[in-house]
């Protein structure tokens, strides 16, 4: 326990003195930042005696050798990027646990039954490039062309240009052969308050969410005296702002009256440029809209519904135009039953008997679990939300996690892949 202890509190505060830039920490994906962050990991894991390596893309893999090495490796780990003044815990956490587990093991003599590589992956939050998964996607080999040209979205500079300025290679990241499928474990806070609520340190993630966005979608009307034009003459953008949110809060909160998952979030709303003023109708307005569930047949029923209330709306205020923009969108996942019951196994011979939850939020265990990996998640308990400076986690609930991760290692070898073969030594 101590050893597990040490490692989160230590690797947390080294990981957390880089990026913080005011209330909260910014470390941009395929930055200078992430990568000292990296530096970082590479560091702890060199201390502990593990393999380095760093693939094409850009992920660090450090591996403890197991007992038996030509069978499928335990992958344990997450992210180190953030989002804009984000909190301390989101992603870092789940990789400050897979180097306490390793510590643990050494600590106590113990050969895993197969080999464990804590796995820093890059780029997971998509609020920089406007794609989702990079990092984890180029350590699977799904990387394609296309993602090499989205654009950050502040600066406008392609991810391979990113890329490029870190020492990678982007051609050879998307050229890279699939990993053979092994096993996935990511420990990662709960972006909501369900945990908080139920008094519950962790949890086991049955399944994420997939999501349908529109990053830049706009709204033009016209421009006018805000005391001369008349009502009906208006074609006021911010007015029919509102009618789409009443609209799809009413509609969202049908899905859910009838048992189905969805969560609706207009996430930026832009009405306050040079050109807007007090005395102005509004003539332009620009938002980004996120729609989530565990279902894509809701998802394409809402994506729908989203414009057939534009239709109605632009036909009831004349002068109304909307503007959706491209569209991105990351695939609904489940997760290993098989993993979850092997963690819940390894709760069990502590006392512990964690409850089973879906993820709001995506995360890099759904892009393994799409390429084929056994992947599963665990929740810890978290307060105050998530995506912002305020994140809430008691180290003793990350402790907790860990130790059930580390009673399943000691009970036997994670479920492997069913289909493909074993991950290479």
């Amino acid at each position: 326990m101590s050893a597990i202890r040490e490692t989160v509190e230590r690797v947390l505060a080294r990981v957390n003195d880089i990026g913080r830039d005011g209330p909260g920490w910014t470390r941009p994906s395929f930055s200078d930042l992430e990568s000292r962050a990296h530096d970082v990991i590479r560091d702890e894991a060199a201390a502990l005696g593990l393999e380095i390596s760093t693939d094409a893309a850009g992920n660090l893999f450090a591996r403890m050798a197991g007992a038996d090495r030509s069978a499928p490796a335990l992958h344990v780990g997450s992210h180190l990027d953030t989002v804009g003044q984000g909190g301390a815990y989101d992603g870092q956490a789940g990789v400050a646990a897979g180097l306490a587990l390793v510590a643990a093991l050494r600590d106590e003599d113990i050969t895993p039954p197969a080999d464990i590589v804590v796995t820093v992956t890059r780029a997971e939050e998509s609020v920089w490039f406007p794609a989702s998964y990079l990092g984890s996607r180029g350590a699977t080999g799904r990387l394609a062309r296309a993602d090499l040209e989205v654009r950050r979205s502040d600066t406008g500079e392609t991810l391979a240009a990113h890329m490029a300025a870190q020492g990678l290679d982007p051609e050879a990241a998307i050229q890279a052969p699939p990993r053979a499928p092994a096993t996935f474990v990511e420990v990662h806070i709960e972006q909501g308050p369900v945990l908080d609520e139920a008094g519950e340190s962790h949890a086991i993630v049955s399944g994420v969410r997939g999501g349908l966005r529109y990053r830049n979608a706009q709204i033009h009307g016209v421009w006018a005296h805000s005391g001369g034009a008349p009502r009906d003459s208006r074609a006021d953008a911010v007015f029919a702002f509102a009618d789409l949110v009443q609209a799809l809060d009413a509609d969202w909160a049908e899905v859910l009256e009838g048992g189905e998952d969805l969560a609706v979030t207009f996430g930026r709303v832009d009405a306050a440029g040079p050109l807007h003023a007090m005395a102005k109708v509004p003539g332009q307005l620009e938002f980004c809209l996120d729609l989530r569930s565990e279902d894509n047949a809701v998802l394409d029923r809402m994506d729908a519904v989203l414009k057939a209330r534009i239709a109605a709306i632009e036909a009831a205020r004349p002068g109304i135009r909307f503007e959706l923009g491209a569209q991105s969108r990351s695939q609904p996942m489940q997760l290993s039953p098989r993993l979850g019951d092997w963690l819940e196994a390894g709760a069990a011979s502590l006392g512990a008997a964690p409850r089973r939850m879906l993820s709001g939020g995506g995360h890099d265990a759904a892009a393994f679990a799409a390429a084929g990996w056994e992947s599963v998640m665990i929740f810890v308990r978290n307060w105050d939300g998530s995506h912002c400076p305020e994140e809430g986690m008691d180290p003793a609930d990350l402790v907790r996690a860990v130790e059930t991760l580390k009673a399943a290692v000691l009970s036997g070898a994670a479920p492997a892949p069913q289909a493909g073969e074993a991950e290479a030594p």
